[in-house]
């Protein structure tokens, strides 16, 4: 990337819209899970533009396929006309959701999918009281911004809800962090209790939640807890939304939809992401009473559009037939049981976890404890640098986020794991002097 083009971003760009590096990094095409930038430099990616590109780059399948939707002229019919290739969908994501008499409403982002899926529970319920969980994220827009429960993604305290914030899976921080899960479980459960009574009205339309915490850095709760929390849900009629955003499409690699873990059928799920393999598209998948308490008119112009939902289809198809979940779930082990090993060897690393091809390495200064921001964006320049590219995420910048493409080999992991390996050890010893 040269520096006009950096030059002119920040002229016309807003300033908090981050870029990644020192020297940030202009993508200019991609192979499988490689990229290569405006230099030529080609790098293994560990990101997955936030775990978008889920079928890498370049995939035969869904070029072919987009191609041909865009040869018969048509990119834009909007939703007052029938969709074949969005009914199609539909259908696929409704079984695969579990939920009965599922029906899909299709959105452009992840953020959107979230305002529709509160839009419903607030109109099913007629309140505007919802749950969520501490260190979740669920979107940019107002709505979805009043239920982020990460102050550095929290641009306004201004709300159009009532939102009482309860514990969810990031327990490295938490005051009941020395609990065995049972027993966390049991505290969250009482909390939880205690604020239905003191900190609500009652009549309270949702809880939304992520089955594992992206920006929050992967943070993964005991499977018990969300069930447990549906449990107590379930006496008042309280929905339970899974915003699947990150979790979805077998990238845990135990169970397609992150809830799975849980055994919970959730009233409704969102999605986005990965499911077009970096084409703009989201939803809500929800019972069908809940679906249709919209009483006013809606559409959605570009929501569901024939581009993006045959791009869908090719990669939901893919990712199906050649069992990707099942290769999340084989490299994805490998790359977590490799952390660990380095994580016993290097006091700054606190903590490592997730599920399947999400993995967050937290990194912390000499005591344990304080976060240390400044480690993880040096472990970020350091492993560009050779090569690699990462994320990075909690509420202090301090998570490593690593999250590639589902079609990942497994020598790619090898060499990704040995690049973070070295820098997460030589960051390890610069620390400790």
């Amino acid at each position: 990337m040269t520096d006009d083009l950096l030059a002119r971003h920040r002229a016309v760009l807003p300033a908090w819209l981050s870029l990644y590096y020192d020297e940030p990094l202009e993508i200019v095409s991609g192979s499988g899970s490689r990229v290569t930038d405006a230099t030529g430099r080609t790098y293994l990616d560990f990101f997955a533009g936030i775990l978008t590109n889920s079928v890498g780059y370049g995939l035969p399948e869904l070029r072919e396929a987009v191609q041909e939707q865009l040869g018969r002229g048509v990119v834009h019919t909007s939703t007052l006309y029938l969709l074949r290739s969005q009914v199609e969908l539909a259908e696929k994501i409704a079984k695969l959701s579990g939920i009965p008499d599922a029906k899909v409403f299709f959105t452009n982002s992840g953020t959107e999918a979230n305002e529709a899926a509160l839009l419903l529970a607030t109109t099913y319920r007629r309140s505007n009281q919802i749950l969520a969980l501490r260190s979740g994220y669920h979107g940019r827009a107002f709505a979805t911004t009043g239920v982020t429960g990460n102050r550095s993604w929290s641009a306004t305290s201004f709300s159009p809800f009532q939102v009482t914030y309860v514990h969810g899976g990031y327990r490295f921080r938490s005051p009941f962090r020395d609990l065995d899960d049972e027993a966390y479980v049991a505290a969250c459960v009482d909390d939880l209790r205690e604020l239905l009574a003191v900190a609500t009205a009652g009549e309270v339309a949702c809880m939304i939640a992520e089955p594992i915490q992206g920006v929050g850095g992967f943070a993964v709760p005991p499977d018990r807890l969300l069930a447990a929390y549906k449990e107590v849900l379930d006496e008042t009629g309280t929905l339970f939304v899974s915003d699947e955003v990150q979790t979805a499409w077998g990238r845990t690699g135990e169970h397609f939809w992150g809830i799975n873990a849980s055994g919970v059928v959730p009233d409704a799920m969102t999605f986005a992401k990965g499911l077009a393999g970096g084409w703009a598209i989201g939803g809500v998948v929800a019972r069908g009473d809940l679906m249709d308490c919209i009483g006013a008119n809606s559409i959605s112009t570009f929501g569901g559009n024939p581009v993006a939902t045959t791009a869908a289809n090719a990669v939901l198809d893919y990712i199906l037939s050649r069992d990707l979940q099942a290769n999340a779930a084989k490299v994805g082990t490998r790359l977590h049981e490799g952390l660990r090993d380095v994580a016993a060897r290097c006091p700054s690393i606190a903590e490592v976890r997730g599920r399947g091809l999400m993995v967050g390495v937290e990194l912390v200064r000499p005591d344990g404890r304080t976060p240390d921001t400044e480690a993880a964006a040096r472990v970020m320049e350091e492993t560009r640098k050779a090569g690699l590219l990462i994320g990075k995420g909690g509420l202090y910048g301090n998570v490593l986020r690593i999250a590639p493409p589902l079609i990942l080999t497994e020598a790619e992991a090898e060499e990704g794991l040995g690049i973070l390996t070295d820098v997460l050890e030589r960051v390890d010893r610069e620390a400790r002097g």
